[in-house]
């Protein structure tokens, strides 16, 4: 019988030696991939960033109870297959005799719908059929997904992981500087009157005139410009097909433009009271920047409560200083 001193001991040893096992395996499964997005890339000389763009969309409208695929590409079974190949049969005599899409990636005669290579290797080849060019990818990536937000979505987040090479991209920040007076609340549901009775997106952070106004992630600058209700505001689209909506700002930061990509803590503009009006209107109500963020889950996008995510966000601030 284990004395009882020695019970929360080896208590604490199995719990840090399970978190180091998952914190292992997580950081291999990035390796795992990035090794296989190279590999398809020198079979197929389609750059690796495009494979891990369309494999990081799929994983992000996924449920997240599934347990993590190292590669969540899902090509459907009529496709892979062929329609007619009701069996599913996936020697590639058979499956090319009906049509179908699926290819072999390491020579064992098998297109298995199941195996990484494979689902790689498929997709490449579909894409393939409309050339190896940036604006080829774009007409493959529609043919196959039939969807203008999905393929802006994949080009965007392929531009992030080729600047950045790399894909464990995990860092955060908070959308205002922490080093200035601020503060907020769960507003998101709140009503508004300003254009017809409507339900609030966000959450508002106020702040003072000219506080600098921050990326919170990593993605791509999607939108710049007026808008009525905004005033000045910035989209950015991120790599968790999230879009971040900023708005009453007054003013952007200089030479900042559409397509850019940015990082946690790039500064992109300054805190505002802009808007409820046409271009220019500003003082309308105090200083503050309004912050919502926009789920896309592959057919559709949707406006969820940003305030979990601030509280979060601010604690890694408040660590970084």
């Amino acid at each position: 019988m284990l004395n009882r001193r020695v019970v929360p001991l080896f208590l604490l040893f199995c719990f840090l030696f399970a978190f180091t096992v998952h914190a292992e395996d997580e950081e291999n499964i990035y390796d795992k991939r990035m090794a296989l997005f190279k590999k398809t890339e020198a079979l197929t000389q389609i750059p690796w960033y495009y494979f891990a763009a369309i494999d990081n969309f799929e994983r992000n409208i996924i449920n997240s109870d599934e347990a993590e695929k190292v590669v969540s590409i899902d090509i459907p079974a009529e496709i892979w297959f062929g329609i007619g190949n009701s069996s599913e049969n996936n020697t590639i005599g058979i499956i090319e005799m009906f049509d179908g899409k699926g290819k072999d990636a390491n020579g064992d005669g098998i297109a298995d719908i199941n195996n990484p290579e494979d689902i790689l290797f498929t997709m490449a080849n579909m894409l393939l059929e409309y050339g190896p060019t940036e604006d080829d990818i774009k007409i493959g990536l529609w043919n196959y997904y039939k969807r203008d937000l999905t393929v802006q979505t994949i080009m965007n987040t392929s531009k992030v992981f080729r600047k950045f090479k790399d894909i464990n991209l995990t860092d955060r920040d908070f959308p205002v500087d922490i080093g200035y007076n601020y503060s907020y609340r769960s507003t998101w549901g709140d009503r508004r009157g300003f254009g017809g009775l409507r339900t609030h997106e966000g959450t508002d952070i106020f702040a003072d005139y000219s506080t600098p106004v921050k990326s919170t992630t990593y993605g791509v600058v999607e939108m710049m410009g007026w808008n009525l209700y905004g005033g000045w505001r910035i989209g950015i689209r991120d790599i968790y097909n999230i879009y971040h909506y900023y708005a009453h700002m007054s003013g952007y930061q200089d030479e900042l433009q559409i397509g850019q990509v940015v990082k946690p803590g790039d500064i992109i503009g300054s805190v505002g009271s802009t808007g409820y009006g046409p271009p220019g209107t500003s003082g309308k109500f105090p200083p503050h920047l309004h912050y919502g963020m926009y789920k896309d889950n592959g057919y559709s996008e949707f406006s969820f409560d940003p305030h979990p995510y601030l509280r979060k966000w601010e604690r890694i601030a408040k660590d970084k200083r």
